[in-house]
């Protein structure tokens, strides 16, 4: 399929696991993609295996945590593109530990990368999909933004605040034709991943026993659900947050 011929698209955190899948899936079908990442050469990486099956992509370093930078990516690709037509906001770090176990700077980085970069971005993102008439928007939450899982009580919270502006924006923005919806993973086989389960003296075989389908996700299972929900397919989803668990309860 080519759903996305003609069309921009801007990944966050597109250097990693579920978004350098993300990155290639909305290649695949015919969109021009934007890899960004706050490791440059993870986001070049990525761009360059586009370009080389045929895809096309850039690669842009980015610290979304800052405010600022955040404005001046999307006018940077606005300036060369002259349209921004998806913004895929999927970059997050997670930071572990209770309350009393964080220190302040694990606190407000979690949201200022979280978070507040999603508010830049749309805050610049989203006059220029006013005036084409329309546009998406998909965020990457988390289950555990629904259903907080113990000692993580940052990332938890962050996600959960990511579920609701999701669906805040979705309702201030849905007469101006943007459709904004989130898609909340569960345990998912990426670099994240595997570092966290290697720390807790677990095997990802002990993760799929805990998953009734039987196994944890993959990235390119959660880059297509980003896909149909950045498509035309999903043209009546807006304010949505879409669970990919395989059935699993929070771990």
């Amino acid at each position: 399929m080519k759903r996305f011929e003609g069309k921009v698209a801007i990944v966050t955190g597109g250097g990693g696991g579920i978004g350098s899948a993300i990155s290639r899936r909305f290649a695949e079908e015919g969109a021009f993609v934007v890899v960004t990442d706050a490791k440059g050469a993870a986001a070049s990486d990525v761009a360059a295996g586009i370009e080389e099956n045929r895809g096309s992509a850039i690669a842009i370093a980015v610290d979304i945590s800052n405010g600022d930078d955040c404005a001046n990516l999307i006018e940077q690709v606005f300036s060369r593109t002259g349209r921004i037509d998806i913004l895929v906001n999927n970059a997050g770090i997670n930071r572990r530990g209770n309350l009393l176990a964080l220190t302040e700077d694990d606190w407000y980085t979690t949201f200022a990368v979280n978070l507040h970069s999603m508010f830049h971005l749309c805050r610049a993102a989203i006059p220029h999909m006013i005036e084409a008439g329309g546009g998406a928007i998909v965020n990457t939450a988390s289950q555990w933004g629904l259903y907080p899982a113990p000692n993580h009580i940052a990332y938890n919270t962050s996600k959960a605040a990511v579920a609701a502006f999701t669906q805040n924006l979705a309702r201030d923005y849905a007469p101006q034709k943007i459709r904004v919806n989130a898609v909340c993973p569960g345990e998912i086989h990426t670099p994240m991943l595997e570092a966290g389960v290697k720390r807790s003296g677990r095997t990802i075989a002990d993760l799929d026993k805990l998953v009734p389908f039987g196994r944890i996700g993959k990235p390119e299972e959660v880059a297509a659900l980003v896909a149909f929900l950045a498509s035309d397919e999903a043209a009546f989803m807006c304010g949505s947050l879409v669970e990919i668990t395989g059935a699993q309860a929070v771990a």
